[in-house]
């Protein structure tokens, strides 16, 4: 079994204000589906009113990210299935619930973590 994210950036969410509550209530559905499975891991969503800090080595902290790269921002889930296909079936219904396109990638397994 592998651990997969399944994750969309805010500017993705692109609903009419009059959706909002559907999708609230879809997307809270695909959630609970997930999890009478047994495939939920966990999930939620970057929350964009704290800023992010950059902690070195030495334990001090810069405000900000890498400079570099894009924001991290948005939704995901984490789901545990057997499949890439099983996977791929549950962005498709979290997608559909969130109204946006869905980025799916597997989470390298490392025996130690």
């Amino acid at each position: 079994m592998a651990k997969y994210l399944i994750s969309f950036p805010s500017a993705a969410m692109v609903v009419p204000d009059s959706e909002w509550e559907a999708v609230t209530r879809d997307s809270h559905a695909a959630i609970d589906e997930a999890k009478a499975a047994g495939v939920y891991v966990f999930g939620g969503g970057i929350d964009a009113k704290v800023p992010p800090v950059l902690v070195s080595a030495d334990g001090s902290v810069a405000e900000g990210g890498y400079p570099w790269a894009p924001p991290l921002d948005g939704g995901f889930t984490v789901l545990e299935v057997p499949s890439r296909e099983e996977a791929v079936a549950w962005a498709a219904r979290i997608a559909k619930a969130c109204r946006c396109d869905q980025e799916l990638r597997v989470f390298g397994f490392d025996p130690q973590s």
